[in-house]
């Protein structure tokens, strides 16, 4: 089966191969764009050799087209849900090829699904559940509880301490009574 690719796709692979990092691979590349290792390597071998250049009568509505491409990144929510709903009922050579025309990869796509999914999940507005709020309260109320025992168990103590002083020095009771 053979997968027919953009011209704009084959630029665009081809420049992010030339601008990889020394930690990063072509293989690994390749395999994030979804394109065999050998296919990007002879793309990028024609592109060095200059026969990468854009139809003379195509060549302004390339440019505007790769000027109107967004990054990733600059995709609104409501485009990228929009995107993932699109997506989801496709298969893998349809959503390869719509995810093309729109100037992005599978993999962000399959991305965004997953923070929509993760945002569903963990939504801090979501409501709590009653058996936790009702734990919060009885926590709450068996620390001021615990706060009300510690001060009086401590003015207790500090009775304790003054009786004995009072007793050193002016004795006890008993004492006198002798």
């Amino acid at each position: 089966m053979s997968t027919r690719y953009s011209q704009s796709f084959k630029i665009q692979a081809v420049k992010k191969a030339l601008n990889l990092s020394p930690e990063e691979s072509i293989k690994d590349l390749a395999e994030s764009l979804g394109v065999h290792y050998s296919t990007l390597r002879k793309w990028k071998i024609k592109f060095k050799k200059q026969a990468f250049s854009l139809p003379p009568d195509d060549n302004n509505t390339s440019i505007d087209m790769m000027k109107k491409e967004k990054r990733p990144q600059d995709w609104s929510s409501e485009e990228k849900l929009s995107m993932v709903i699109t997506c989801a009922s496709l298969d893998d050579e349809a959503f390869s090829t719509v995810c093309r025309e729109q100037g992005i990869y599978p993999h962000h796509v399959t991305q965004w699904q997953q923070e929509f999914l993760q945002g569903m999940k963990t939504n801090p507005k979501a409501k709590i559940p009653s058996e936790t709020k009702n734990l919060r309260l009885e926590n709450k109320a068996l620390k001021k509880e615990l706060n009300r025992k510690d001060k009086a168990l401590a003015e207790t103590a500090a009775l304790l301490v003054l009786q004995k002083k009072v007793n050193a020095i002016w004795g006890n009771d008993e004492d006198n009574l002798l």
